[in-house]
């Protein structure tokens, strides 16, 4: 008797961008051959993105920009391309339009959902595409280096499980930063699992070559973790509260504490030893530029946090982005 030979799933992906160039090139050249659909959402872009994206056969939606854009909006749309007609793929990979997506990887992701039906979502390896451009885009190469295995979140190059997507809504529109994590704990609370697994994913073009991009870069990440432990901070899984408050203390208190000391005695100066103590605990660990970075960087999380509880107690209002390039 022969055995019926039922054809893969079928795969999707949704690729979001603004202004991304040669990069949006790379990065849909790099999916159109891997998936059966492809959808590029774009946010107002003013160069030639929607006729790249058109002419490498992809689908494209252009976002209403009378309202306000977050990338958790954009993805939404791409999705609800995907699905809209009532015949979707299986699994859905999302992407950053400057990222370009690793041959193979599609394969590999779609074959270990399929393997697990308790899996929602899978991700591999982000690396930056040119890290020796820059400590700034080096540090975030090492930031990628995730550990593989069953973990709580993953970011936003990722395919997920469409019915799992569907189920809990996609991604919460309002927040500008951290969707995916917020979109992976409601995954996580609805009963699925996600897994980072050992392979290359996708090549990732930060272009993060000045101070001040790294500074907007880390303020934003402060802003989405005040946010996220709003969010969901109570619940058992304490989203984020443990990054903010470490974020308030050591980028926010302690500084006040140390100027308000020296008001008193000069002497109190010596109270800020505690950060080249805490670069240096830290570089053992991780390395001396990553450690400074991180310390260094509590002051703009600090920052974020701050700007997110003001904007929200005092102004009532939700913040725009915050873009770093």
């Amino acid at each position: 008797m022969q055995t019926e030979v039922l054809p893969p799933p079928t795969t999707g992906a949704v690729a979001i961008g603004r202004n991304e160039g040669e990069r949006l090139m790379a990065c849909l050249s790099s999916l159109v051959r891997q998936v059966d659909r492809l959808v590029y959402v774009d946010s107002g872009s003013t160069d030639n993105s929607v006729q790249v994206a058109r002419e490498i056969g992809a689908e494209v939606v252009q976002l209403d920009l009378s309202h306000p854009f977050t990338a958790a909006r954009a993805r939404n749309a791409g999705f609800a391309q995907l699905t809209g007609n009532g015949r979707w793929p299986v699994f859905v990979q999302f992407v950053d339009g400057d990222c370009e997506v690793v041959e193979g990887w599609i394969k590999t992701a779609t074959e270990r959902l399929a393997s697990d039906p308790s899996l929602a979502a899978v991700a591999g390896r982000r690396r930056e595409l040119r890290p020796e451009a820059s400590r700034y885009n080096r540090l975030i190469d090492a930031e990628w280096a995730t550990p593989v295995g069953f973990v709580r979140a993953v970011g936003g190059d990722a395919m997920l499980r469409v019915d799992a997507l569907m189920e809990i809504g996609g991604y919460r529109e309002d927040l500008i930063a951290g969707e995916e994590p917020e979109m992976c704990l409601r995954l996580l609370r609805a009963g699925w699992r996600i897994e980072r697994l050992n392979a290359e994913m996708t090549r990732h073009d930060a272009a993060l070559l000045r101070f001040g991009q790294w500074w907007t870069r880390t303020r934003r990440a402060g802003h989405a973790f005040a946010e996220g432990a709003a969010l969901h901070g109570r619940g058992p899984e304490r989203h984020w509260v443990a990054e903010t408050r470490r974020a308030l203390i050591w980028g926010a208190v302690l500084p006040a504490c140390v100027l308000a000391s020296m008001a008193l005695t000069p002497a109190a100066a010596a109270l800020l030893m505690v950060y080249p103590l805490q670069v240096a605990r830290l570089s053992r660990r991780i390395g001396a530029e990553q450690a400074l970075f991180m310390t260094l960087g509590k002051v703009p999380e600090a920052m974020g946090a701050i700007e997110y509880y003001v904007r929200r107690t005092r102004l009532g209002r939700a913040r725009g982005l915050i873009e770093y390039k």
